[in-house]
């Protein structure tokens, strides 16, 4: 690869975006099971799900003319009520940003982080853009003007 091309993923990419969230989860020191397990079906229907909403939903990637899809960065928009220092009722979510292990360090999760963020900046009414970075992504958002917010993150998984 010498050129780097994004392009907006389609329906027929989301198989390679449900590839991409797995190494991502591997690199976050989860275990993804094989190809087999339960996530990645539930995962293949959400991202042909959202790849249909393109109004609040966008998927960039980039190709490998020999491998197919080796990069991708995705986001959402999602209702959100405003405050004094943001008048926009919709907040951006930046996730599943990933890369092919083969093809690291060659700016292509750059780039196609770039062409989310242009999305949200041209196409959406989001005030602000949100994710949560692992410390491999951290100089990449933080370059990209993303800061810090003070407040940190917590969950609670609820049990059914």
């Amino acid at each position: 690869m010498t050129e780097i091309r994004v392009r907006r993923a389609k329906s027929d990419d989301a198989e390679a975006l449900v590839r991409l969230r797995g190494l991502m989860l591997e690199g976050m020191g989860v275990e993804v099971g094989g190809p087999d397990a339960a996530w990645r079906e539930v995962a293949l229907r959400y991202f042909v799900e959202q790849l249909d909403s393109p109004e609040t939903f966008a998927a960039f990637v980039v190709d490998d003319p020999d491998f197919g899809v080796v990069a991708g960065a995705v986001g959402n928009c999602n209702v959100h009520p405003p405050g004094p220092k943001d008048l926009s009722t919709l907040r951006g979510h930046l996730y599943n940003v990933s890369t092919e292990p083969a093809y690291r360090r060659r700016g292509l999760a750059r780039a196609c982080v770039i062409a989310l963020l242009d999305w949200f900046r041209d196409e959406t009414e989001v005030g602000q853009v949100e994710l949560h970075a692992t410390q491999d992504g951290e100089d990449l958002y933080r370059s990209l003007g993303f800061v810090d917010n003070g407040y940190p993150s917590q969950r609670l998984r609820v049990i059914r």
